[in-house]
């Protein structure tokens, strides 16, 4: 990789010292579907060639595009200089968008889909993840096979936001959330070995491996997929579209301001496109980024994502207007334990805007592989504790 350990060190460094710096802005429930209202509120739009992208958790493969776009010089390439910001919980991605914190944000449709309707004018520009990542995990003895299952039993779910697959799914099985119990579940996957949970939350590339990197005390043996029945959102009612790229639907009104989003976006694919057909590499691009998960399952993160991704058949980050239709559909339909909806109106026009993924895909030309026709996965085993 060129220069590839002096740009990793250097995009480390960035990153720990803008999340410093930007500890405090935005509210405490980092992961929160409420964001605040208006424009950008940092005293206008930055279009100058230092860009600030918010992540919406810590550094990890789930980020693999990005920390590699750093680490292979492609936003160098762009003219820019892009810092990283992670949050831990303490930054909603969103909000440091519409506060003028951050030019872009990564962060989850459904969740920002609350903001706007709370009054942030936010619109998603590339739509990096094509699929839903979000499962429902039980262990196989347990008899739940679909959601319509989820009736009288506990259902782990993390909140924050992330829970409106779950309460979308059941609404269209016509189960409501009293019908089960929601089980507040930390970031893991212990409550649900110790089986206080009857079906756990999991992401594919992160919450699922770690229960394959766990030992089963029935075998002495690490848990196998067998182990589990497995409830993919993707596959249901209630799939809605997960990280995309967001940025200030006003400050998309200025023309230098999208000038540099294209650019921008154009780093970004050959970041993404290099974590496809690098996957190792990627890996070990955000362990030194700051990961603090061990080598085994932030390949298997990497791998996971990949296919959250490619193939794209239509170019990486379009956004498809039915999988976006569905997703407002589920966020319409959703009604959590607390008896609240998601959203009750369509988001309006101009939340999503194909432009300008569409002119980075056509700038890059035959440069770089946009769909991922070809794609395949690798085979990744995972090691106990993910190490």
């Amino acid at each position: 990789m060129r220069n590839s350990m002096r740009r990793t060190l250097a995009a480390a460094v960035t990153v720990l010292t803008a999340s410093a710096m930007l500890a405090g802005c935005g509210s405490d429930d980092g992961n929160g579907e409420d964001g605040s209202a208006g424009g950008n509120g940092g005293g206008g739009c930055n279009t100058g060639n230092d860009v600030t992208l918010q992540l919406q958790w810590l550094p990890q493969a789930q980020f693999a595009g990005y920390f590699a776009a750093v680490d292979q010089g492609y936003f160098e390439e762009e003219g820019l200089n892009v810092t990283i910001v992670p949050s831990g919980g303490d930054i909603v991605p969103q909000d440091a968008v519409a506060n003028g914190d951050a030019d872009y944000a990564i962060a989850w449709v459904p969740k920002v889909l609350g903001s706007i309707e709370q009054g942030a004018e936010l619109t998603d520009i590339a739509q990096i993840f094509q699929r839903s990542g979000t499962l429902q995990v039980s262990m196989k003895e347990s008899g739940i096979e679909s959601v319509a299952d989820f009736e009288g039993k506990k259902i782990g779910s993390w909140g924050f936001g992330n829970e409106w697959e779950i309460f979308a799914a059941m609404a269209a099985e016509g189960l409501d959330s009293e019908s089960v119990e929601i089980v507040t579940q930390d970031f893991n996957m212990n409550a649900f070995l110790q089986g206080d949970i009857d079906a756990a939350q999991a992401m594919t590339y992160n919450e699922y491996a770690q229960l394959l990197e766990s030992e089963n005390p029935d075998t002495g043996e690490l848990y196998q997929p067998e182990d589990f029945n497995v409830i993919s959102y993707e596959d249901t009612e209630g799939a809605m579209l997960q990280d995309a790229i967001w940025a200030d639907t006003n400050c998309l009104k200025d023309e230098a301001f999208q000038e540099r989003t294209v650019k921008f976006l154009k780093a970004v694919i050959k970041g993404w496109a290099f974590a496809r057909d690098n996957v190792q590499d990627a890996a070990d691009i955000t362990i030194a980024a700051g990961s603090s998960w061990g080598p085994s399952h932030e390949l298997w993160m990497a791998n996971e994502t990949n296919k959250l991704i490619w193939p794209a058949e239509n170019g990486i980050g379009v956004i498809d207007e039915a999988a976006w239709q569905k997703t407002v559909d589920g966020a319409l339909s959703a009604v959590n334990e607390q008896g609240q909806n998601l959203i009750t109106n369509e988001p309006p026009e101009g939340s999503y805007d194909n432009t300008y993924i569409q002119q980075a895909i056509d700038e890059l030309g035959d440069e770089v592989d946009t769909t991922g026709a070809d794609y395949e996965p690798v085979e990744v085993t995972l090691n106990a504790g993910g190490n």
